[in-house]
């Protein structure tokens, strides 16, 4: 059985972190519209040149652009045997066009990062990317200027200042916490605590996948 996953969180609840070490033990694919995007901004794509201005300001990249990618990325081979997708379903619209994507595969299991939003604030405007490969600075390496990955330059994200993340924090009030009622009355949906410790919120996590995979209903 293929294992398919989605999860949800506001900005700065780890979801990026926590997908990748856990696709990194499933060996299957973590699925990222945020980097897929920044990608395309780096490279001067036409998607990348219409996104960049829209991610600047905190706002949402369109359900078109965004749906046309996964629609595409989850047709890659890679994808087909499972994949963890970290962004994205962000609308109800998204989300819909997930069910009709995942039409005959196995079911999808959806897993929600809860963090407070005074937490959050302090997460966000604090975190640094790479300026070379855009990897995220694990938690504690604020004091560093150098990427453990490439050695690259450490920023702060354009997004991250903290106006621009308490607008990106109410457009998630008001766009995405709708997904998680979507899909909050399946029998495959979880909540997670991820104020804890990473190694917690993995455990947890992985806890959460394994009973919802069962079928096990809380």
């Amino acid at each position: 059985m293929a294992l398919n996953l989605i999860m949800l969180g506001p900005p700065g609840a780890g979801k990026g972190t926590q997908a990748e070490r856990f696709a990194r033990t499933r060996g299957i694919p973590k699925i990222s519209t945020g980097e897929i995007l920044r990608e395309a901004v780096q490279a001067g794509t036409e998607i990348g040149l219409r996104a960049k201005s829209v991610m600047d300001r905190g706002e949402l990249v369109g359900d078109e652009v965004m749906i046309g990618i996964v629609r595409d990325r989850l047709q890659r081979p890679d994808a087909l045997s499972g994949f963890i997708l970290d962004g994205f379903p962000r609308t109800v619209a998204q989300a819909s066009a997930l069910d009709a994507m995942l039409d005959g595969r196995d079911p999808l299991i959806v897993v929600d990062i809860v963090v407070p939003e005074q937490e959050l604030i302090r997460r966000l405007s604090t975190r640094l990317i790479c300026k070379e490969c855009g990897q995220t600075a694990p938690s504690g390496d604020e004091l560093s200027s150098r990427c453990r990955k490439c050695s690259g330059e450490l920023v702060q994200r354009t997004d991250d200042s903290q106006g621009v993340v308490r607008e990106r924090l109410r457009i998630y009030h008001a766009s995405t916490e709708p997904v998680v009622n979507f899909y909050r009355a399946r029998p495959t949906f979880r909540s997670i605590d991820g104020a804890q410790a990473a190694d917690q919120v993995a455990a947890d996590l992985a806890a959460a996948i394994a009973a919802a995979g069962n079928g096990n209903v809380r």
